[in-house]
C-alpha cells in the first residue's frame, strides 16, 4: 500500500521538526561569511558559523579573502556574502573615509551603525570585546629593570635600549615616526626586520623594542615573558571588533541577529592572542579551537 503524504503535510512536520527539515528548507540558502586572511579571522568566522549552525542554520565560510575589507565590503553590497567580522576604524577610515583620530569609541559606533545602514543597508551587532590594535612590546625583564608600564615610561630608557620592527610600521607616517614624536623616544638604534622573525629577535635579545598588535599569537604565549606597554597618550586608535551583516540578512533569517550577539563581549585581548597562538604556533584547529571557546563560555553545550 503506498502512503502519500501532501506538500500541507510534509510543511507542517517540517515546522514540527525543523533539525530534521532544516531552517533552510523554506529556500534561504545558507548564512554567507567572509573572512580576512589571517589567523584571528578564521576562528571568529568559525565561531560565528558555529553559533549561527547552533541557531538552526547552514553555513558556508570564505576563509581567507584577498585584500580583506577593500574586496569583502563590495563583495557585500553585491550580496555574495551576509556578514563577516570586521574592525571599527577599519570601516570608519576605509570604507567611509573618514579620519579616526581623536574619535570616541561610542560616538564611532554609532556612526558607522547609522552611515552603514543609510549608505549600504548594512548594520553593525555588538562588540566582541577585544581591541586589535598597535602596541609596544619589550621583554619583561627589560620592563622590570626600568620600570616599563606605560609607553611615557619608555622615554627615561629609550637612550640604552634597541628597537626593531617590520620595515612598513618604521616608515609609515603614523606608526613609528609618529610612536617617537608623541612619546619623546630616542632609542640606541633602529632596526628594519621583518615581521615574521621580530618576536624571535625579541626573545633572543637582539632587540629590546617592538612594534606589536595587542592579539598577536605571540602574546598569548605566557611562557614567552613578554610584556605590552600601555599607550597612556592615546596614540593609537582602537580596532574594535564587530559583526557586519547585511540587513536583508537578518530579515531573511530570522533569530539571526540574536545569534550573533552571543559574541558580545565574548572575547578579551589576552584570550583572543591565546586563541591566535594555539593555532597559529601549536598548529590547532580553527573550528575546534573555536567550539572549545564557546563551549567554556556557555554559548554552546558540548
Amino acid at each position: 500500500m503506498k502512503i502519500r503524504i501532501s506538500a500541507l503535510t510534509l510543511a507542517l512536520l517540517c515546522l514540527l521538526g525543523l533539525s530534521a527539515c532544516g531552517k533552510d528548507s523554506a529556500g534561504a540558502g545558507p548564512v554567507k561569511i567572509a573572512t580576512k586572511p589571517m589567523t584571528e579571522q578564521y576562528i571568529l568566522g568559525e565561531m560565528l558559523g558555529l553559533i549561527i549552525e547552533d541557531a538552526g542554520y547552514e553555513v558556508e565560510i570564505t576563509k581567507g579573502v584577498g585584500g580583506g575589507t577593500n574586496n569583502i565590503h563590495p563583495a557585500m553590497e553585491k550580496g555574495e556574502f551576509d556578514l563577516y567580522p570586521e574592525y571599527t576604524s577599519s570601516g570608519w577610515v576605509m570604507v567611509l573615509g573618514h579620519d579616526a583620530a581623536g574619535v570616541d569609541d561610542g560616538e564611532m559606533l554609532e556612526r558607522l551603525s547609522t552611515e552603514y545602514q543609510q549608505q549600504f543597508q548594512m548594520t553593525w551587532v555588538g562588540l566582541y570585546g577585544f581591541n586589535n590594535t598597535f602596541t609596544i612590546a619589550v621583554r619583561e625583564e627589560t620592563a622590570q629593570k626600568y620600570g616599563l608600564k606605560t609607553t611615557s615610561d619608555l622615554a627615561a630608557a629609550a637612550g640604552e635600549l634597541n628597537f626593531g620592527g617590520n620595515p612598513d610600521y618604521i616608515e609609515r607616517a603614523d606608526g613609528f615616526q609618529l610612536l617617537t614624536q608623541t612619546y619623546g623616544l630616542e632609542f640606541k638604534s633602529v632596526s628594519d626586520i621583518d615581521i615574521g622573525l621580530k618576536y624571535q629577535a625579541l626573545q633572543n635579545g637582539d632587540i629590546d623594542v617592538t612594534n606589536a598588535f595587542t592579539t598577536d599569537a605571540q602574546l598569548g604565549n605566557q611562557s614567552a615573558g613578554l610584556a605590552t606597554l600601555e599607550d597612556d597618550r592615546h596614540l593609537q586608535v582602537n580596532y574594535f571588533c564587530s559583526t557586519v551583516v547585511r540587513q536583508d540578512a537578518l530579515e531573511q533569517y530570522p533569530g539571526l541577529e540574536e545569534a550573533l550577539l552571543k559574541m558580545d563581549g565574548l572575547l578579551s585581548d589576552s584570550e583572543m592572542a591565546h586563541l591566535n597562538y594555539l593555532v597559529e604556533v601549536e598548529g590547532a584547529d580553527e573550528r575546534e579551537t573555536a567550539r572549545n571557546f564557546l563551549v567554556e563560555k556557555g554559548v554552546l553545550e558540548e
